[in-house]
């Protein structure tokens, strides 16, 4: 059984997805950009503020799944310029505690509008 997760704390989907689902203890939670979830739009240019923000809507997608980022056991990563890696690095530790989840870094050629950055994650839950 599956059942859709969904919070007004993150940015509404986009599309023909949902901001997560549960199948037994796991949970996928689809990619974030860096949009504010008041206003559906991008956060700011700036790459650390985008990341910061893909970091609280994943966060409200977990924490509406009755979990948090430390939950998370698999985090992928997707950037417009793999530059900004540290600084990915760098933020991710203000959010998640050891042990950090298994990570993904890819380069992208670009994301939904015109983000620098998207994660998706799965959570587990038991």
């Amino acid at each position: 059984m599956k059942t859709p997760i969904a919070t007004a704390n993150a940015p509404a989907a986009i599309g023909t997805y949902s901001q997560a689902i549960r199948a037994g203890d796991t949970v996928y939670l689809s990619g974030q950009i860096p949009l504010d979830p008041s206003t559906m739009e991008l956060v700011s240019d700036a790459a650390q503020a985008q990341i910061h923000q893909v970091f609280r809507n994943l966060q409200a997608v977990a924490e509406a799944a009755g979990g948090s980022l430390n939950d998370v056991v698999r985090l992928s990563v997707y950037l417009t310029d793999l530059g900004h890696f540290g600084s990915v690095n760098e933020i991710m530790a203000e959010y998640f505690d050891e042990p950090y989840p298994a990570r993904a870094a890819i380069g992208v050629a670009a994301l939904p509008r015109g983000a620098l950055v998207e994660m998706d994650a799965v959570l587990y839950l038991p």
